[in-house]
Parts: C-alpha cells; sequence; structure tokens
C-alpha cells in the first residue's frame, strides 16, 4: 500500500533513532497482525456501505488526503476506500485537494476545498470534510468557512504551514469555529533544524488554545518529535494529540495516553501519505484496553464532531 500512496513530501518526518529490538519488533508485530485480523473487507462498491468493525470499536480516521493516490477526485476516493474496507476503517475524514499548496490563493483555497466536497459528495456515507484556510488569506478564508462549513457539509477547519498558529491572523478564524462549534486540526512539527516557512510548532498551538480556551484544537502529528510534543501540549487542555505521520514507532501513542488520557488521543494516518497499516500498528500494540482503544481509534473525533454533526442531521 505505502508504494501506491505516497506523496514524495519534502517535509516527511525524520526516522525515529529510538532503538528496538527484535523480541520487541515480533511481539508488536503480532499483537498488530492480531488487531488488524479483527478486521473485515467489504466486497462490493467502495463507499456503499461501512464496513464490519471490531464490535463495539468503530475506527474513523482523523487525517486523510486526496493527495499521493491517482486519479479524477472520485477515483482516488474509492482506492482509498478500498484500504479503509481492508483495515476495517468506518470513516474517512479529508482535507486539502489533489495538490499541496503552502501558501494557496483564495483561488487555490477554493479550488481544493471543491475537490473536498466532490469527495463528500462521491461518498456521503464514508467521507467527512475539513475546509482548508489560509489565515494569512483572512477574508478569504473566513468566506470558505462560511461557504463550506455554516453553508455546507463540512465539519472542521484544516489549517497547514501559511503561517505559524500562534499569530494573532488566526483569532478570527477561531472565533467563527467556536460560533459553529467545529475543532481546528492544526498540523504542528518540532524539527531538529528549522521549520518549514510558516510552519507552526506544538507551542504555537498551545499558545493558541491559551488564547481561546473555548475552542477545540487537535495537533496533528503532535509535533513529529512526539516526547517533546505530548509534553509542550500536556496542560492545554483544550488540545488533543493526533498520532499520524510518524514512523510505527513503539512508545508514542502508550506516552500520548499516559500523560494526556486516553480522552486527548485521537487516531489518524496521513494516507496517502502513509498507510493505514502502519499508524493503526501503534494504537494496536500500545497495550491499551478495550476502553482506551474505543476512545482513540474513533470516540474522541466522534465527540469532538458531534455538534456540528447533530445541527447538520449526521449521524455522529
Amino acid at each position: 500500500m505505502t508504494a501506491h500512496m505516497n506523496t514524495g513530501r519534502s517535509d516527511r518526518p525524520r526516522r525515529s533513532a529510538r532503538a528496538v529490538s527484535r523480541r520487541t519488533l515480533l511481539v508488536h508485530s503480532a499483537q498488530v497482525a492480531g488487531g488488524l485480523a479483527l478486521a473485515t473487507w467489504t466486497r462490493g462498491t467502495p463507499g456503499s456501505a461501512s464496513p464490519s468493525t471490531d464490535g463495539d470499536i468503530e475506527i474513523w480516521d482523523a487525517h486523510i488526503h486526496l493527495s499521493g493516490v491517482l486519479g479524477t477526485v472520485e477515483q482516488r476516493v474509492d482506492h482509498l476506500l478500498r484500504f479503509a474496507d481492508a483495515m476495517g476503517i468506518a470513516r474517512l475524514v479529508v482535507y486539502m485537494g489533489t495538490s499541496f499548496v503552502y501558501d494557496p490563493s483564495p483561488e487555490e483555497l477554493r479550488k481544493q476545498n471543491d475537490e473536498v466536497l466532490r469527495a463528500v459528495a462521491h461518498a456521503p456515507d464514508r467521507v467527512l470534510g475539513m475546509v482548508y484556510l489560509n489565515p494569512k488569506q483572512q477574508a478569504a478564508s473566513l468566506a470558505e468557512l462560511d461557504r463550506c462549513v455554516r453553508d455546507g457539509p463540512m465539519v472542521g477547519i484544516k489549517l497547514w504551514v501559511a503561517l505559524p498558529c500562534s499569530a494573532p491572523e488566526l483569532d478570527p478564524i477561531v472565533r467563527q469555529a467556536v460560533e459553529l462549534q467545529v475543532p481546528i486540526l492544526q498540523h504542528a512539527y518540532d524539527r531538529v533544524g528549522e521549520n518549514l516557512p510558516g510552519e507552526s510548532r506544538t507551542a504555537d498551538v498551545a499558545a493558541l488554545a491559551a488564547r481561546h480556551p473555548d475552542a477545540s484544537l487537535v495537533c496533528l502529528h503532535t509535533g513529529n518529535d512526539w516526547e517533546r510534543g505530548i509534553r509542550t501540549i500536556r496542560a492545554a487542555k483544550n488540545v488533543w494529540s493526533e498520532v499520524s505521520g510518524s514512523d510505527p514507532t513503539a512508545g508514542m501513542v502508550e506516552m500520548a495516553v499516559r500523560e494526556l488520557g486516553a480522552e486527548r488521543v485521537v487516531y489518524g494516518s496521513d494516507a496517502g501519505g502513509r498507510s493505514f497499516g502502519s499508524q493503526l500498528a501503534k494504537v494496536y500494540s500500545a497495550g491499551l484496553s478495550r476502553d482506551a482503544q474505543r476512545l482513540v481509534l474513533g470516540g474522541n473525533l466522534r465527540r469532538l464532531l458531534r455538534p456540528v454533526m447533530e445541527k447538520k442531521g449526521m449521524k455522529p
């Protein structure tokens, strides 16, 4: 799967230096295999029905892109859903269009959001959309927020690397998000060297959360340097740790649950840049209780999205 779903992006996370023994790897592989064996392949038309899930655990993937997959928007959705079905994933949260643009113009924002609207329309029972915004384009972003969320089917906000999220330019967007009762998903990386221009660190996410305690923020990748990232957001009770994007290193989910509580940890894959299986492995191999797995794999995301989904008549 990874060979067919690789974005080749320049911001690909660095490989972790944590060493994993052969015995540990074998144990974790067995745990992952046991967990994934519970998933059921859904035959038939992709997106026509939710796949069978693991008893009372319904998996929602908080981090999906249309890039890294070939074809039209609709073909890309079908491709992603085939792999999601194999992994027992019920819902995909999609944001950004078929190409990545670091500092999108108003026209580019609209184009990318239109592509996500097409993805939602193609598989409305399986795909949820988040509106992609650029805080440097404040008027256009607020207009897109109204078009796609207030007046459209999208259920949240995605922010990437145009501007560090601690900047005051984000305040009008966050205030509107609170009014609409939608979460903000913010990319954050704590790089060893310099960050990309405009790229947020986990400290930026914590600063924004402190300024807007009534907002709900999801820290995507938990900074990639997750040991530092978890500690940075620990005191910000309105920030959730999302565990996608890094290599499936032992310890990430374990530490996030231990330090933040299972109620503040969200599963995501970052497909098509990463495979579903490698990212689910981090959760299945973490030795979590059944209740904690239920929260991380979908329960927390469903709780964050429930207010806006219920307002739109959608089943959370």
